[in-house]
């Protein structure tokens, strides 16, 4: 019995949820969206979470879309960009992730081919040569190994990291 109570008294405890009209919704969007390039799945999650209803998340979308907030290709590409140079992801990782922002896979090719190979080498063997000196590991596979989970963890393709361990670690 007082466990129904509690249950009962505790929800009647939270405050009721926002509501928003129609026009509210959009321009919170609008906003959302002007701040930071946000893919489709985004916008739909937030949309969600304000309790719209689903024919009003098709409309407010297909706004964002119309008024140009919202765009996945610009959305892609600002997302590569930005995780290869700040997190220094490799192009599987940055594939992956793209993937699980339901990103349409011409979208994420046309973004990834935005890095040149010869840039995409460069800060891999800048950060190659960072990261073994910064393994204290004295022996040899053990080192390989921390090296190598590391970048693979990063998302760099494996006959790279693999090359450059038996390269910088003898």
């Amino acid at each position: 019995m007082f466990q129904n109570f509690s249950c009962y008294f505790w929800e009647s405890m939270q405050p009721p949820k926002k509501t928003y009209t129609l026009q509210e919704a959009t321009k919170k969007l609008e906003h959302y969206c002007a701040y930071q390039e946000r893919s489709h799945q985004e916008v739909r999650q937030k949309l969600e979470g304000m309790n719209m209803i689903p024919e009003a998340i098709d409309v407010i979308i297909i706004h964002l879309l119309e008024h140009n907030f919202l765009n996945e290709e610009r959305f892609a590409k600002a997302y590569v960009s930005g995780k290869f140079k700040m997190k220094n992801w490799g192009k599987s990782r940055l594939t992956y992730e793209l993937k699980r922002k339901d990103v349409s896979k011409v979208n994420i090719i046309t973004a990834i081919d935005e890095i040149s190979d010869e840039q995409y080498i460069e800060v891999f063997n800048s950060l190659a040569k960072k990261k073994v000196d910064a393994i204290k590991e004295t022996d040899k596979w053990k080192k390989k190994r921390k090296f190598v989970d590391y970048f693979l963890r990063l998302g760099w393709e494996s006959y790279l990291v693999y090359d450059k361990a038996n390269e910088l670690i003898k």
